[in-house]
């Protein structure tokens, strides 16, 4: 039964950027409870991804599982227009108490991607209900991601990421250098030189300027400095440009702070979260903003802001999102992290001598091992399976961002079967 489900599968599914009937390597799950997924075959695998950032308290967690049953007893979903419900407005309000005092109103969307493009129309109807119409247009950097709908697309980078076939589709952005300086440095002022002359040029059509704080995600894993981002607010306040952060993959604590805006002591105007939001439960995204951005959205006409999904505040991943905090902000999070960045860094340090590694870097509970060359997916994934992990590499990076609840034991198994892998790849 299990091979001909993996045939149907492979000949009638797509997963994420794969291709129908290509017999892509898939691995079955049965089960999943704490960091370990259990396969149909038997076998257990080390889970290193939480899910794509998202199950930081691990599979299974008694208190996410409780607070879904309870809520499904009274309803899983009810439109959220012209209706409330207490998931939603419990919700918010933890939103809003964790978060920078600046932000006060929370729009609650599908996914990540969505929520990135909630952001942007936030920041194109916020510029035209001052009778700025023109201003359509984003600033952001070379190497980030923002997710795969049309909006977040046009914000990726348009050279080396995922969408350039759609170019000719997708609106067109001003794309400044990536920075430069590695987190932990001082950025110089020439890191920004050619973005504050892209600042100079086009800030009478410019909405907003959006990027990744501190961590860029799937355009390279790279970390970069919290000075940068601090030269940055003081450009964006000299010509008067609203800044979108996307914490979709950094929010909860991630990357050793809570959110990754706190590296550089300041909120931006709208703020994108998701993945780790509900635990990996549920999906579910928020985009957070400023009491004086939605007053002058709604200040204009229509009057109100134009967006609205049918699963809006869908009131099981709201209960999900509310017990995930709850969990996290009661866990001693912090120290979880620190010792996951530790054992991260100690446990991937082998990988340095490797002819065939370019980098490794840590920072917070994500550990990154660059190579010099894009790894072969059909040959690296069953050799990690076959390590007792499940770990998703992409281009030229192998890269885990654990459940912050993974055991020493376990977190030395991961970093033991990366550089066994990534060494057994070399010959």
């Amino acid at each position: 039964m299990q091979n001909k489900d993996l045939y149907f599968d492979q000949q009638h599914i797509w997963h994420p950027y794969s291709a129908v009937g290509a017999g892509q390597p898939l691995f079955h799950v049965d089960s999943a409870e704490g960091c370990t997924l259990r396969l149909k075959d038997g076998r257990e695998l080390i889970d290193g991804m939480a899910s794509w950032w998202s199950v930081i308290h691990g599979y299974r967690h008694p208190t996410m599982d409780d607070a879904l049953k309870t809520q499904i007893d009274r309803f899983s979903h009810v439109m959220f227009g012209g209706l409330t419900h207490d998931p939603a407005i419990h919700l918010a309000e933890k939103l809003l108490d964790i978060t920078h005092p600046a932000l006060d109103a929370v729009f609650f969307a599908d996914s990540g991607s969505v929520s990135v493009e909630v952001a942007m129309k936030m920041a194109i109807q916020y510029w035209a209900s001052q009778g700025h119409a023109g201003r359509q247009k984003f600033l952001t950097v070379r190497s980030g991601y923002h997710g795969d709908t049309f909006g977040a697309m046009s914000v990726c980078d348009p050279v080396t990421g995922m969408h350039s076939l759609f170019a000719q589709t997708l609106a067109q952005q001003i794309f400044a250098p990536r920075p430069a300086t590695p987190f932990g440095q001082t950025a110089p002022a020439s890191d920004l030189k050619e973005l504050k002359a892209l600042l100079e040029s086009h800030h009478k059509e410019i909405a907003a300027i959006i990027l990744e704080p501190i961590v860029q995600g799937a355009g390279g894993m790279r970390f970069y400095s919290s000075d940068y981002l601090v030269q940055l607010k003081a450009l964006a306040d000299a010509y008067d440009i609203l800044i979108i952060f996307d914490e979709i993959a950094t929010g909860f604590g991630r990357s050793g702070k809570l959110f990754a805006y706190e590296h550089a002591g300041f909120a931006p105007d709208i703020l994108c979260l998701g993945k780790a939001l509900t635990g990996g439960y549920m999906t579910l995204a928020a985009t957070l903003t400023s009491r004086k951005v939605a007053e002058t959205i709604q200040s204009g006409e229509p009057g109100v802001f134009m967006h609205g999904p049918t699963f809006m505040a869908n009131p099981l991943a709201c209960a999900a999102g509310l017990a995930s905090i709850e969990i996290l902000m009661q866990s001693g999070w912090q120290a979880k992290v620190k010792r996951i960045s530790e054992g991260l860094a100690r446990g991937l340090s082998p990988c340095n001598s490797l002819e065939n590694v370019q980098e490794v870097r840590v920072l917070g509970a994500i550990g990154v091992v660059e190579l010099k060359e894009a790894v072969d997916m059909k040959v690296i994934q069953p050799m990690l399976v076959e390590q007792g992990v499940w770990v998703r590499p992409f281009g030229k990076l192998v890269y885990v961002m654990p459940p912050y609840i993974i055991s020493d034991a376990q977190l030395i198994q991961l970093c033991h079967a990366i550089c066994h892998v990534v060494e057994a790849t070399n010959r």
